[in-house]
């Protein structure tokens, strides 16, 4: 089910406002996000950390 837009501006809230290991497990555990949705939250995260959020992924 789609994540309603009241609900994804909390979760990027949430996500902006988390330390590295909180946004991996606010990015790998949200479920019904659309591609466009994920891609904003990855444009917040910092880019020197990418490695640990593939290998949280994987």
């Amino acid at each position: 089910m789609p994540v309603d837009l009241n609900t994804f501006e909390s979760i990027k809230e949430r996500f902006r406002n988390a330390d590295v290991d909180e946004k991996i497990e606010i990015y790998t555990t949200v479920q019904g996000l659309s591609v466009e949705q994920y891609k904003e939250l990855l444009r917040m995260f910092p880019i020197k950390y990418l490695d640990k959020l593939e290998r949280a992924m994987s």
